[in-house]
């Protein structure tokens, strides 16, 4: 099914944290886009799975996205490699992923659940790098993989498919 199924969707926060997120190239639209699909699956009740590389010294989630759910710690650039990432991510939800950095550790955990057959979506504008280039490259390399790439209004109007949706006032304003 090529649109996103609200009922189906799983939102994957990979590791935008205090001490990262400031060297990422324009990281502050990261964050207010990964914002945005946070409210937004909050608001439709999508399951959310939160990263987090190595928190003693990258510290926790950027304050930003504050009411998410606990992160799960790891040291692994690929977030499948710790047993509690690949238990909250078990079954077969479709992953709108976002976070840092798109060619470390989003690429390397994208890769690896492409490679365990899952459908993937990477938000080209909720995913960044600390120089342009190397996400730019990331991305294109994903998509060549088989990741489905998309920005954050699509996520959201897709999740909502109408305007009749009783949740549709309220995320259209999230994108204002």
């Amino acid at each position: 099914m090529p649109l996103l199924d609200l009922r189906n969707a799983m939102l994957v926060v990979i590791d935008l944290q205090a001490r990262l997120v400031p060297a990422i190239h324009d990281g502050g639209r990261v964050v207010a886009n990964a914002a945005r699909l946070l409210e937004a699956g909050r608001l439709l009740d999508v399951p959310v799975v939160v990263t987090e590389q190595n928190p003693d010294k990258l510290g926790p989630t950027v304050p930003e996205l504050a009411g998410i759910p606990p992160a799960i710690a790891k040291m692994s650039f690929d977030a499948c490699a710790e047993p509690a990432v690949r238990e909250a991510l078990s079954g077969d939800r479709e992953l709108v992923v976002c976070g840092c950095e798109a060619h470390v550790c989003v690429g390397q955990t994208v890769l690896t659940l492409l490679e365990r057959r899952r459908r993937v979506v990477v938000v080209q504008d909720a995913v960044g790098s600390r120089v342009p280039e190397s996400r730019e490259v990331a991305i294109r390399r994903l998509a060549a993989h088989g990741a489905e790439i998309v920005t954050t209004e699509m996520v959201l109007f897709e999740w909502l498919r109408t305007a009749e949706h009783p949740q549709f006032r309220t995320i259209s304003r999230l994108i204002r």
